[in-house]
Protein backbone atom coordinates (compact mmCIF):
# COMPACT_ATOMS: atom_id res chain seq x y z
CA UNK A 1 0.00 0.00 0.00
CA UNK A 2 1.28 3.45 -0.86
CA UNK A 3 1.95 6.19 1.64
CA UNK A 4 0.77 8.59 2.88
CA UNK A 5 -2.60 7.04 3.64
CA UNK A 6 -6.08 8.46 3.35
CA UNK A 7 -8.54 7.95 6.18
CA UNK A 8 -11.10 5.23 5.44
CA UNK A 9 -13.32 6.24 8.36
CA UNK A 10 -13.94 9.21 10.62
CA UNK A 11 -13.19 7.02 13.63
CA UNK A 12 -10.82 8.00 16.42
CA UNK A 13 -8.63 5.27 17.91
CA UNK A 14 -7.29 5.15 21.45
CA UNK A 15 -4.43 2.76 22.17
CA UNK A 16 -5.08 0.82 25.38
CA UNK A 17 -1.90 -0.36 27.07
CA UNK A 18 -2.25 -3.65 28.93
CA UNK A 19 -0.65 -4.96 32.09
CA UNK A 20 0.42 -8.32 30.73
CA UNK A 21 0.94 -10.79 33.54
CA UNK A 22 -1.57 -8.88 35.72
CA UNK A 23 -4.82 -10.39 34.45
CA UNK A 24 -4.41 -8.42 31.21
CA UNK A 25 -5.96 -5.32 32.76
CA UNK A 26 -5.72 -1.93 31.07
CA UNK A 27 -3.32 0.73 32.24
CA UNK A 28 -4.93 3.95 33.39
CA UNK A 29 -3.52 6.17 30.66
CA UNK A 30 -5.50 4.50 27.88
CA UNK A 31 -8.73 4.56 29.86
CA UNK A 32 -8.16 8.24 30.63
CA UNK A 33 -7.86 9.02 26.93
CA UNK A 34 -11.24 7.48 26.20
CA UNK A 35 -12.71 10.57 27.92
CA UNK A 36 -11.41 13.27 25.51
CA UNK A 37 -11.55 10.67 22.75
CA UNK A 38 -15.33 10.52 23.16
CA UNK A 39 -15.66 14.27 22.60
CA UNK A 40 -13.30 14.31 19.62
CA UNK A 41 -14.87 11.26 17.97
CA UNK A 42 -18.33 12.80 18.27
CA UNK A 43 -17.02 16.06 16.84
CA UNK A 44 -15.47 14.26 13.88
CA UNK A 45 -18.61 12.20 13.28
CA UNK A 46 -16.99 8.82 13.86
CA UNK A 47 -16.79 6.00 16.39
CA UNK A 48 -14.58 5.88 19.45
CA UNK A 49 -12.43 2.79 18.91
CA UNK A 50 -10.15 1.19 21.51
CA UNK A 51 -7.13 -0.73 20.19
CA UNK A 52 -5.96 -3.45 22.58
CA UNK A 53 -2.71 -5.32 21.93
CA UNK A 54 -1.44 -7.90 24.40
CA UNK A 55 -1.49 -11.49 25.60
CA UNK A 56 -4.54 -12.59 27.55
CA UNK A 57 -6.10 -9.13 27.55
CA UNK A 58 -9.81 -9.91 28.00
CA UNK A 59 -9.98 -7.68 31.07
CA UNK A 60 -8.61 -4.70 29.12
CA UNK A 61 -11.28 -5.25 26.47
CA UNK A 62 -14.04 -5.24 29.10
CA UNK A 63 -12.64 -2.08 30.70
CA UNK A 64 -12.41 -0.33 27.32
CA UNK A 65 -16.10 -0.94 26.73
CA UNK A 66 -17.05 0.11 30.26
CA UNK A 67 -15.14 3.39 29.89
CA UNK A 68 -16.81 4.39 26.64
CA UNK A 69 -15.46 2.62 23.54
CA UNK A 70 -17.99 2.02 20.74
CA UNK A 71 -15.75 -0.64 19.21
CA UNK A 72 -12.68 -2.58 20.34
CA UNK A 73 -10.04 -3.95 17.98
CA UNK A 74 -8.10 -6.75 19.67
CA UNK A 75 -4.75 -8.32 18.84
CA UNK A 76 -4.16 -11.09 21.39
CA UNK A 77 -1.14 -13.37 20.93
CA UNK A 78 1.83 -14.65 22.99
CA UNK A 79 4.26 -12.55 20.93
CA UNK A 80 2.67 -9.44 22.47
CA UNK A 81 3.12 -10.63 26.08
CA UNK A 82 5.91 -8.10 26.62
CA UNK A 83 6.24 -4.89 24.67
CA UNK A 84 8.76 -4.87 21.84
CA UNK A 85 9.04 -2.03 19.35
CA UNK A 86 9.13 -4.32 16.31
CA UNK A 87 6.11 -6.47 17.14
CA UNK A 88 3.83 -3.69 18.37
CA UNK A 89 4.76 -1.34 15.52
CA UNK A 90 4.11 -3.99 12.90
CA UNK A 91 0.81 -4.87 14.56
CA UNK A 92 -0.37 -1.27 14.75
CA UNK A 93 0.66 -0.48 11.17
CA UNK A 94 -1.17 -3.63 10.02
CA UNK A 95 -4.37 -2.36 11.64
CA UNK A 96 -3.97 1.14 10.20
CA UNK A 97 -3.44 -0.19 6.68
CA UNK A 98 -6.61 -2.26 6.96
CA UNK A 99 -8.89 0.49 8.24
CA UNK A 100 -7.11 3.85 8.52
CA UNK A 101 -8.81 6.11 11.09
CA UNK A 102 -8.70 9.88 11.05
CA UNK A 103 -6.99 10.22 14.46
CA UNK A 104 -5.09 8.14 17.03
CA UNK A 105 -4.46 8.92 20.71
CA UNK A 106 -1.69 7.23 22.69
CA UNK A 107 -0.40 7.76 26.19
CA UNK A 108 2.88 9.63 26.61
CA UNK A 109 4.14 6.74 28.73
CA UNK A 110 7.48 5.04 28.20
CA UNK A 111 5.70 2.62 25.87
CA UNK A 112 3.71 5.26 23.99
CA UNK A 113 6.71 7.53 23.54
CA UNK A 114 8.51 4.64 21.83
CA UNK A 115 5.60 3.27 19.79
CA UNK A 116 3.98 6.52 18.62
CA UNK A 117 6.94 7.98 16.68
CA UNK A 118 7.76 4.61 15.10
CA UNK A 119 4.18 4.12 13.88
CA UNK A 120 3.96 7.71 12.61
CA UNK A 121 7.22 7.36 10.67
CA UNK A 122 6.14 4.02 9.21
CA UNK A 123 2.87 5.40 7.80
CA UNK A 124 4.43 8.78 6.92
CA UNK A 125 2.28 11.04 9.02
CA UNK A 126 2.96 13.54 11.80
CA UNK A 127 2.96 13.06 15.54
CA UNK A 128 2.49 15.63 18.30
CA UNK A 129 4.10 14.48 21.54
CA UNK A 130 3.31 15.13 25.21
CA UNK A 131 -0.03 16.86 24.67
CA UNK A 132 -1.79 18.44 27.63
CA UNK A 133 -4.97 19.61 25.84
CA UNK A 134 -7.02 18.44 22.85
CA UNK A 135 -9.63 20.20 20.73
CA UNK A 136 -10.97 20.36 17.16
CA UNK A 137 -10.58 23.20 14.68
CA UNK A 138 -13.33 24.33 12.30
CA UNK A 139 -12.24 21.75 9.70
CA UNK A 140 -12.36 18.83 12.10
CA UNK A 141 -8.59 18.57 12.55
CA UNK A 142 -7.38 17.75 16.03
CA UNK A 143 -5.77 20.77 17.69
CA UNK A 144 -2.95 19.28 19.74
CA UNK A 145 -1.65 21.56 22.53
CA UNK A 146 1.68 20.88 24.19
CA UNK A 147 4.44 22.76 26.06
CA UNK A 148 7.12 24.22 23.79
CA UNK A 149 10.46 26.03 24.16
CA UNK A 150 11.31 24.33 27.43
CA UNK A 151 7.78 24.72 28.72
CA UNK A 152 7.84 28.50 28.52
CA UNK A 153 4.80 28.63 26.26
CA UNK A 154 2.04 26.36 24.98
CA UNK A 155 1.90 25.53 21.25
CA UNK A 156 -1.15 24.26 19.35
CA UNK A 157 -0.27 22.04 16.39
CA UNK A 158 -2.40 20.88 13.46
CA UNK A 159 -1.86 18.02 11.00
CA UNK A 160 -4.26 18.96 8.17
CA UNK A 161 -2.78 17.03 5.25
CA UNK A 162 -1.86 13.53 6.43
CA UNK A 163 -3.85 10.74 8.04
CA UNK A 164 -4.03 9.40 10.58
CA UNK A 165 -3.34 12.31 12.91
CA UNK A 166 -1.38 10.91 15.87
CA UNK A 167 -0.61 12.38 19.26
CA UNK A 168 0.63 11.20 22.65
CA UNK A 169 -0.96 12.64 25.78
CA UNK A 170 0.49 12.78 29.25
CA UNK A 171 -0.86 10.39 31.88
CA UNK A 172 -2.97 12.11 34.50
CA UNK A 173 -3.96 15.09 32.34
CA UNK A 174 -7.43 13.73 31.61
CA UNK A 175 -9.82 12.14 34.08
CA UNK A 176 -11.40 8.74 33.54
CA UNK A 177 -15.16 8.78 33.20
CA UNK A 178 -17.27 6.63 35.50
CA UNK A 179 -17.22 3.02 34.33
CA UNK A 180 -20.53 1.66 33.04
CA UNK A 181 -20.42 -2.13 33.21
CA UNK A 182 -23.73 -2.38 31.34
CA UNK A 183 -22.32 -0.94 28.11
CA UNK A 184 -21.86 -3.11 25.03
CA UNK A 185 -19.63 -2.58 22.01
CA UNK A 186 -18.52 -4.25 18.80
CA UNK A 187 -15.49 -6.50 19.39
CA UNK A 188 -13.25 -7.16 16.39
CA UNK A 189 -10.49 -9.76 16.86
CA UNK A 190 -7.62 -9.63 14.39
CA UNK A 191 -5.42 -12.70 13.98
CA UNK A 192 -2.22 -10.89 12.92
CA UNK A 193 0.71 -12.21 14.94
CA UNK A 194 4.19 -10.82 14.36
CA UNK A 195 6.64 -13.73 13.81
CA UNK A 196 8.29 -14.41 17.17
CA UNK A 197 11.56 -15.37 15.45
CA UNK A 198 11.78 -11.86 13.96
CA UNK A 199 11.81 -10.15 17.36
CA UNK A 200 15.43 -9.10 17.75
CA UNK A 201 15.18 -7.81 21.32
CA UNK A 202 14.24 -10.26 24.07
CA UNK A 203 13.16 -9.40 27.61
CA UNK A 204 15.37 -11.39 29.96
CA UNK A 205 14.45 -10.00 33.35
CA UNK A 206 12.24 -7.38 34.96
CA UNK A 207 13.95 -5.46 37.76
CA UNK A 208 11.47 -3.55 39.90
CA UNK A 209 12.40 -0.27 41.54
CA UNK A 210 10.59 -0.86 44.82
CA UNK A 211 10.97 2.76 45.93
CA UNK A 212 9.42 4.06 42.71
CA UNK A 213 6.63 1.45 42.92
CA UNK A 214 5.54 2.92 46.26
CA UNK A 215 5.24 6.46 44.86
CA UNK A 216 1.96 6.40 42.94
CA UNK A 217 1.70 10.07 42.05
CA UNK A 218 -0.58 9.50 39.06
CA UNK A 219 -3.10 7.53 41.11
CA UNK A 220 -2.98 9.68 44.24
CA UNK A 221 -6.00 11.72 45.28
CA UNK A 222 -3.93 13.97 47.58
CA UNK A 223 -0.38 15.18 46.91
CA UNK A 224 1.74 17.45 49.09
CA UNK A 225 4.81 18.69 47.20
CA UNK A 226 7.96 20.50 48.27
CA UNK A 227 10.16 22.76 46.17
CA UNK A 228 13.33 24.77 46.40
CA UNK A 229 11.87 26.57 49.41
CA UNK A 230 12.24 23.53 51.67
CA UNK A 231 15.97 24.27 51.70
CA UNK A 232 17.32 20.72 51.79
CA UNK A 233 16.52 17.03 52.36
CA UNK A 234 15.48 17.66 55.96
CA UNK A 235 13.05 20.31 54.73
CA UNK A 236 10.82 17.55 53.36
CA UNK A 237 10.04 16.29 56.87
CA UNK A 238 7.10 18.70 57.45
CA UNK A 239 5.96 18.07 53.86
CA UNK A 240 5.87 14.31 54.45
CA UNK A 241 4.18 14.81 57.82
CA UNK A 242 1.32 16.76 56.21
CA UNK A 243 1.05 14.24 53.36
CA UNK A 244 0.82 11.37 55.86
CA UNK A 245 -1.77 13.20 57.96
CA UNK A 246 -3.92 13.76 54.86
CA UNK A 247 -3.44 10.20 53.64
CA UNK A 248 -1.63 11.48 50.55
CA UNK A 249 1.64 11.12 48.68
CA UNK A 250 4.75 13.31 48.80
CA UNK A 251 5.64 15.10 45.57
CA UNK A 252 8.45 17.43 44.58
CA UNK A 253 9.51 20.05 42.07
CA UNK A 254 12.35 19.54 39.61
CA UNK A 255 14.59 21.95 41.53
CA UNK A 256 14.44 19.84 44.69
CA UNK A 257 14.98 16.61 42.73
CA UNK A 258 17.94 18.06 40.80
CA UNK A 259 19.46 19.19 44.10
CA UNK A 260 19.37 15.57 45.27
CA UNK A 261 17.00 16.24 48.16
CA UNK A 262 14.43 13.63 47.10
CA UNK A 263 14.31 10.81 44.47
CA UNK A 264 13.06 11.47 40.93
CA UNK A 265 10.08 9.14 41.51
CA UNK A 266 8.47 12.02 43.45
CA UNK A 267 8.89 14.65 40.72
CA UNK A 268 5.83 16.47 39.40
CA UNK A 269 6.04 18.57 36.24
CA UNK A 270 7.02 18.57 32.60
CA UNK A 271 9.98 16.23 33.13
CA UNK A 272 8.28 14.30 35.93
CA UNK A 273 4.74 13.02 36.40
CA UNK A 274 1.60 14.82 35.28
CA UNK A 275 -0.97 14.56 38.04
CA UNK A 276 -4.58 15.52 38.64
CA UNK A 277 -5.42 14.79 42.29
CA UNK A 278 -8.42 16.07 44.20
CA UNK A 279 -6.07 18.12 46.39
CA UNK A 280 -2.58 19.42 45.54
CA UNK A 281 -0.60 21.29 48.21
CA UNK A 282 2.48 23.14 46.90
CA UNK A 283 4.99 24.05 49.62
CA UNK A 284 7.90 26.34 48.81
CA UNK A 285 7.22 25.99 45.08
CA UNK A 286 7.38 29.21 43.07
CA UNK A 287 5.21 27.95 40.21
CA UNK A 288 7.46 27.76 37.15
CA UNK A 289 5.48 26.85 34.04
CA UNK A 290 7.29 23.50 33.83
CA UNK A 291 5.82 22.56 37.21
CA UNK A 292 2.40 24.03 36.49
CA UNK A 293 2.15 21.91 33.34
CA UNK A 294 2.24 18.84 35.55
CA UNK A 295 -0.29 19.77 38.23
CA UNK A 296 -2.62 22.53 37.02
CA UNK A 297 -5.33 19.94 36.33
CA UNK A 298 -5.76 19.28 40.08
CA UNK A 299 -9.27 19.82 41.43
CA UNK A 300 -8.13 22.03 44.32
CA UNK A 301 -4.70 23.67 44.63
CA UNK A 302 -3.37 25.05 47.91
CA UNK A 303 0.00 26.80 48.12
CA UNK A 304 2.24 27.89 50.97
CA UNK A 305 4.96 30.37 50.00
CA UNK A 306 6.60 33.32 51.72
CA UNK A 307 6.80 35.23 48.41
CA UNK A 308 3.39 36.80 47.85
CA UNK A 309 4.29 37.48 44.20
CA UNK A 310 5.15 33.85 43.38
CA UNK A 311 3.37 32.65 40.19
CA UNK A 312 1.93 29.66 42.05
CA UNK A 313 -0.66 32.01 43.62
CA UNK A 314 -2.09 32.67 40.14
CA UNK A 315 -3.32 29.06 39.83
CA UNK A 316 -4.00 28.31 43.50
CA UNK A 317 -7.54 28.12 44.87
CA UNK A 318 -6.23 28.87 48.35
CA UNK A 319 -2.91 30.43 49.28
CA UNK A 320 -0.98 31.09 52.48
CA UNK A 321 1.76 33.72 52.48
CA UNK A 322 4.14 32.49 55.14
CA UNK A 323 7.09 30.35 56.13
CA UNK A 324 6.29 26.73 55.33
CA UNK A 325 8.20 25.56 58.42
CA UNK A 326 5.77 27.55 60.56
CA UNK A 327 2.62 26.90 58.55
CA UNK A 328 2.86 23.16 57.77
CA UNK A 329 3.18 21.94 61.39
CA UNK A 330 0.05 23.93 62.29
CA UNK A 331 -1.85 22.48 59.32
CA UNK A 332 -0.69 18.98 60.20
CA UNK A 333 -1.77 19.43 63.81
CA UNK A 334 -5.21 20.64 62.72
CA UNK A 335 -5.64 17.70 60.33
CA UNK A 336 -4.65 15.17 62.98
CA UNK A 337 -6.89 16.84 65.56
CA UNK A 338 -9.91 16.73 63.25
CA UNK A 339 -9.18 13.12 62.33
CA UNK A 340 -9.19 12.22 66.02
Amino acid sequence: MGFPLEAKTKDLWVFIETQNGKDGAARNVGLELLNPGRRLADGQGGKLVAVVIGDGCDEAVKESVAYGADKVIVLDAPVYNHYTTEAYTAAFVHLIEKDCPTSILMGASNLGRDLGPRVAARVRTGLTADCTALDLDDSGNVAWTRPAFGGNLMATILCPDHRPQIGTCRPGVFKKTEADESRTAEIVKDDYAFPAEDVRVKLLEVITDEAAEKVDLEGAEIIVSGGRGVGGPEGFEPVRALANALGGVTGASRASVDAGWIPHAHQVGQTGKTVGPKLYVACGISGAIQHLAGMSGSDTIVCVNKDADAPIFNVADFGVVGNLFEVLPVLTELVNKNKG
